[in-house]
């Protein structure tokens, strides 16, 4: 299945580091966040990607055009301009990269991928989520229900220690619990084509009006991910994101 990952938008609560570039780019283990999202589909041999490009999107462009560059020792002959690559590190993927509109929403972006993706169904996530989600299980899942869209739930991290308390008495302390409670949108859909029709243009919030109107119409189902998921809106989550990849992180396939 065709995949679109969202790589388009500025990343403000991350601006130490996307005053410079994307925050997809951001790296974790000396690799950008969105190689990490990439390498997770690749596993389940989902790896036709389609990256809508947005802020900085020159930066994206040229990351993946100098891949083979990047990820490879090489000698130049300076005399004949002529390069001999050594120990390359590639991936079998296929990426298309497309400009999407600087100023455009979440929705919109996914709009304009409509030419590329055709009628066929696919998968979408965020540039900004990893997970140990398990694709193949979703993937069945969505097309078990035979509904237009399937959202990852997924419940997060507390960002501060979890007391439960008896009277002024604490009963339990956990710090920082996958909270118990409050399923949120962890990205990692997939979607049925007539999806694009419920998004009016670059204006649109995929947040908003398509996904309540799938919603309503009792066409969007949630699969369930128990495992690890998390973002990376703030310099803090970066910091986690990189200490958990020095211990093995729980999303390296």
């Amino acid at each position: 299945m065709k995949v679109i990952i969202l790589a388009g938008g500025l990343g403000t609560r991350l601006s130490e580091y996307t005053n410079i570039i994307p925050k997809p780019m951001v790296t974790i283990g000396g690799k950008p966040m969105l190689w990490h999202i990439m390498k997770t589909y690749a596993h389940f041999n989902h790896k036709d990607f389609y990256i809508a490009l947005g802020y900085k999107a020159e930066l994206i462009k040229d990351y993946f055009l100098n891949y083979r560059a990047l990820n490879a020792d090489f000698t130049v002959d300076l005399s004949s301009g002529d390069i001999t690559s050594h120990q390359v590190e590639s991936e079998d993927w296929r990426v298309t990269l497309v400009n999407t509109g600087e100023d455009s929403m979440t929705g919109g972006r996914v709009k304009r991928m409509q030419s590329y993706i055709g009628n066929e169904p696919f998968l979408l996530t965020y540039g900004d989520g990893v997970a140990d989600i398990d694709l193949k299980e979703l993937v069945a899942f969505h097309k078990n229900h035979g509904k237009m869209i399937t959202v990852s739930a997924v419940r997060p991290s507390a960002r501060f220690g979890e007391l439960n308390l008896d009277g002024n008495k604490v009963s339990s302390f956990q710090e920082k619990p996958q909270l118990h409670e409050g399923w949120i949108n962890g990205g990692y859909f997939v979607i049925n084509p007539e999806f694009f029709d419920l998004i009016n243009g670059d204006s649109t919030m995929l947040e908003r009006e398509p996904l309540e109107q799938a919603t309503n119409a009792g066409e969007l189902m949630a699969y369930r991910h128990d495992g690890f998921w998390h973002c990376m809106d703030t310099k803090r989550d970066h910091e986690l994101l990189e200490s958990l990849w020095e211990k093995g992180a729980p999303w390296a396939v």
